[in-house]
């Protein structure tokens, strides 16, 4: 019910907008996170968007991503800045209720209840 699209291979510096297609539940009502794994690592959270519009991100991507959605596409987005070659990854957004997560808990990534197949994302310099 999730597919994202956006990625690419960009130089250092770059920027790279993610988006995120739910087809089927609103995303309004959900809390909607993106997390990302690189080959060898473990998978991290990186932004969290809940229904009340709080959001979260992981220290390694503050003021340089940015989460946000548009309901009437019921579309979520990753806006992405300044890109390293540590942000090389693939990119999933996900789902959760957000009844059973806050913005702290969600970024872990154990409540999600619905995953999209991922998008890859490659920062060279």
């Amino acid at each position: 019910r999730l597919l994202e699209s956006g990625g690419g291979s960009v130089p250092a510096g770059g920027s790279l907008r993610l988006s995120c297609v739910a087809d089927g539940d609103f995303i309004d009502n959900y809390c909607m996170a993106w997390f990302r794994q690189a080959p060898g690592k473990e998978r991290e959270g990186v932004a969290v968007l809940c229904n009340d519009y709080t959001t979260n991100y992981a220290d390694s991507v503050k003021g340089r991503f940015t989460i946000s959605k548009d309901n009437a596409k019921n579309t979520l987005y990753l806006t992405m800045n300044s890109l390293k070659p540590e942000d090389t990854a693939m990119y999933y957004c996900a789902a959760a209720n957000p009844g059973f997560v806050t913005v702290v808990t969600a970024l872990l990534g154990n409540d999600m209840e619905d995953w999209g197949p991922g998008t890859l994302v490659t920062i060279y310099s």
